[in-house]
């Protein structure tokens, strides 16, 4: 018998964290409130661990993936035996071409991103684009100008933009609730081991850092909150060998006064956990990339409050839902490609300071 008593074990990483949201959600009957607009067909460009997810997300609503691509098509081949996916393509050329397909989720690395978003928003087709979305602020840029020539939606599948805890408080502070927003405070911290300094977090050739890998969802969540884009940045960002960076602590204010105070590290261990601190209020939450529950604590009296939207084990298909009502015409969901492009903009400057150039921007 468990012991009353025993501490809580720490969060589980991200990989093993999603998994167990798949299993909490999957025997449970799909909400009918996620994907409210027309259905696309989706395909995805790579087969690794987000890839596999999004084949999973769509299996709990009971649909599935029209094509896949690959670098190496046997992986394609078993990834598409595994999830029932439709279509093989030998090529993404022959992806872009084929007019059954309406939208591509690229779950490839950082610094393949631009390659896949020209051609195939070039090609007509609506993308999803894991994060994050670009090495820079001018890559995305560039992107965002194909996508307006040819009439498509780009969006950020990074997940803070799209999970239903954030509208719900965000609608809840913009009532004016909450009152004034002063100060939000973000820590994110992974354990990646320096033993093999090849791998994607600190090889400098596949975009690795803590920045793009996961200062995306610090900075996302703050700029969210905040009512404007930050004018001044001050930072330290430490680097590892490799010229990735490995840890940076950051602060950042608006032109209305508003405070952000961020750190970040691959190389210790942290909690993802965020409080944004209201007049009335603080809102404090934990494991806040794909969060669905909140706590308010209110300032006259002390109260705690629990506020809970979403279903962890969902955010991909909130992303794919998004991109969707977006294509239908939805303002709010086309729009949140102007915050994500705010955070490029705020990571594009960070790196620039701390002296973290990749290859393709040399």
């Amino acid at each position: 018998m468990a012991d009353k008593n025993q501490t809580p074990a720490a969060p589980l990483d991200a990989a093993a964290a999603a998994i167990a949201a798949f299993a909490a959600a999957k025997d449970h009957p799909f909400p009918d409130d996620i994907f409210t607009a027309p259905q696309l067909n989706w395909a995805v460009i790579g087969c690794g661990v987000i890839a596999n997810q999004m084949a999973e997300s769509l299996a709990l609503a009971g649909r599935r993936l029209a094509g896949v691509a690959n670098r190496t098509r046997e992986k394609a081949v078993a990834f598409a035996e595994r999830h029932g996916v439709e279509k093989v393509y030998d090529t993404v050329e022959e992806l872009y071409a084929d007019p059954e397909i309406d939208a591509i989720y690229v779950t490839t690395p950082h610094n393949t991103h631009i390659r896949y978003l020209r051609a195939a928003l070039a090609s007509g087709k609506h993308v999803l684009c894991e994060k994050s979305i670009t090495l820079n602020s001018a890559e995305l840029d560039e992107a965002r100008a194909i996508a307006r020539e040819h009439g498509v939606v780009l969006m950020d599948a990074t997940t803070i933009l799209h999970m239903p805890l954030y509208r719900v408080l965000l609608a809840r502070a913009a009532s004016g609730e909450f009152g004034r927003m002063n100060l939000a405070q973000l820590n994110f911290g992974s354990y990646k081991e320096y033993g093999d300094l090849t791998n994607r977090f600190y090889n400098i050739n596949l975009a690795g850092g803590a920045m793009l890998d996961i200062g995306v969802y610090a900075l996302s969540l703050m700029r969210l909150f905040m009512e404007s884009q930050p004018t001044e940045v001050v930072s330290l960002g430490n680097l590892a060998s490799t010229g990735v960076d490995e840890a940076g602590g950051i602060v950042c204010r608006n032109a209305e006064g508003q405070l952000g105070v961020v750190s970040l590290t691959i190389h210790s261990k942290q909690p993802k956990r965020a409080v944004l601190s209201f007049d009335k209020c603080y809102v404090e939450i934990s494991e806040y990339p794909r969060a669905d529950s909140a706590t308010i604590v209110w300032t006259a009296d002390g109260r705690r409050e629990t506020v809970a939207a979403g279903t962890e084990g969902y955010a991909l298909c909130y992303e794919m839902a998004d991109l969707e009502r977006a294509v239908a015409g939805d303002a709010d969901a086309a729009s949140l490609i102007d915050t994500a492009a705010d955070v490029m903009e705020l990571m594009t400057r960070l790196r620039a300071d701390w002296g973290v150039t990749y290859p393709e921007e040399r």
